[in-house]
């Protein structure tokens, strides 16, 4: 009977071991989702100009975006469970349809980020700084791990 005890902790211990390698850590969002419009210059800004700014500005809570050039958007947020070498996030930004310069459409932008477990907090955010951005409409932000959805939010720019 206690050779069987043994027999089975160690099949147990063996098949656990097995997929040690393949476990993710299950990553979630934790607190509150921070969106809107992120506070910053004041000022008229011209096509291409970018003014250096604060990594923890204040967010008016909005789905309301002002289409005019300087505007900051997205998500602030707090993931828990983060393991620097796990799955990337991905985020999708979902345009109205950017026409960039070179005459291309732009229905969708994906980056793929990195998770840093030191960091307190996590950002997605678009600010336009070139004329052809500032489109009206429906913006979607959308952050995966992998494929599971781990926040969400829609913004209407006018």
């Amino acid at each position: 009977m206690h050779l069987t005890r043994l027999s089975a902790l160690a099949a147990l211990m063996m098949f656990s071991g097995l997929g040690i390698s393949e476990v993710h850590a299950e990553v979630r969002v934790e607190g509150p989702v921070e969106y809107g419009v992120f506070e910053g210059p004041k000022a008229a800004l011209q096509s291409g100009e970018r003014v250096l700014r604060r990594s923890n500005e204040n967010i008016e809570q909005t789905e309301i975006v002002p289409a005019r050039l300087g505007t900051k958007f997205g998500l602030r947020y707090q993931l828990a469970g983060k393991v620097a070498e796990d799955v990337p996030l991905t985020l999708l930004y979902f345009t109205p349809g950017i026409r960039t310069p070179d005459g291309q459409r732009h229905d969708k932008f994906e980056v793929t980020q990195k998770l840093v477990p030191g960091a307190p907090q996590d950002v997605m955010a678009y600010e336009f700084t070139e004329s052809h951005e500032v489109i009206p409409g429906e913006w979607r932000f959308m952050v995966f791990q992998g494929d599971r959805l781990l926040v969400q939010q829609r913004f209407t720019v006018r």
